[in-house]
């Protein structure tokens, strides 16, 4: 089943990365070295910041471009901007209002700095399950705040939905979630790379395993839910392919022929 494809698009955690062992896979890097032999562009497209991505163990994978913060942020290879959408001023304030009642630990994300309001036992859980060390504790000065993340339970998100404005949450674990620009995803940001490289959706593939992977998935030409995402997200994909730890990565470029 050969796919003419000139990019690729990679989630990180979950699918890239295998938090259970702690790394990337030797397969998936040999995939990954294959498909830039071919010329295919190999792109990040992630919930994380810049900062989070140099703190993981991907120092030994070479990207084309970075689409981070769920598609609010773009870089070409050198990180430089390619495209930016911070969230409005009003939409900020809502989530500003839940910072700073101190009821439940936030993240504030800014270009150049993370933080958080405090630290509980869940946010120190979630952050050591991604690889990640738990943000410093600060306060806002008035930045460019492009996502929000939160950790709280469904029925607490679903209460801080009601307040939201001009903004949306997506999920990328049972119990933390971003909070982005109401028109913002991956998708988006997806699509601003394209136009810079001229290609079209058709002719990229796209893999992730989190419900904030569905609307990149349903976008790309061919969209490939890994072995370990949820039933929903799976819903959503042209192919599943195996669990990351199972060389889920390499099996789909295979399938496609793609390498």
């Amino acid at each position: 089943m050969k796919k003419q494809i000139k990019a690729v698009f990679f989630d990180i955690d979950g699918t890239l990365i295998s938090h259970k062992e702690g790394e990337v896979p030797q397969s998936t890097k040999n995939a990954l070295e294959q498909l830039r032999k071919q010329k295919i562009k190999v792109i990040a497209a992630t919930g994380r910041h810049m900062l989070e991505l140099k703190q993981l163990p991907l120092n030994d994978l070479k990207f084309d471009g970075y689409v981070i913060l769920n598609g609010q942020l773009c870089l070409d290879a050198e990180e430089n901007v390619i495209y930016d959408e911070p969230i409005c001023r009003e939409g900020a304030d809502t989530m500003l209002t839940v910072f700073e009642r101190m009821e439940i630990p936030v993240a504030v994300v800014e270009k150049d700095r993370i933080y958080v309001n405090f630290v509980n036992d869940l946010l120190r859980k979630r952050q050591k399950e991604i690889s990640s060390p738990v943000p410093n504790v600060d306060t806002y000065k008035g930045g460019n705040i492009y996502q929000f993340g939160i950790y709280v339970n469904e029925e607490e998100m679903r209460e801080i939905e009601k307040e939201l404005k001009f903004c949306r949450a997506t999920q990328w674990n049972d119990a933390a979630y971003d909070i982005i620009a109401e028109g913002a995803g991956k998708q988006k940001g997806i699509e601003e790379v394209l136009k810079k490289y001229g290609i079209s959706n058709e002719e990229i593939m796209a893999f992730g395993d989190g419900e904030n992977d569905i609307d990149m998935l349903k976008f790309a030409g061919v969209g490939v839910a890994m072995g370990n995402a949820n039933g929903r997200v799976k819903q959503y994909a042209d192919y599943v392919t195996d669990c990351v730890e199972q060389d889920g990565i390499k099996k789909a470029l295979q399938y496609y022929e793609v390498i």
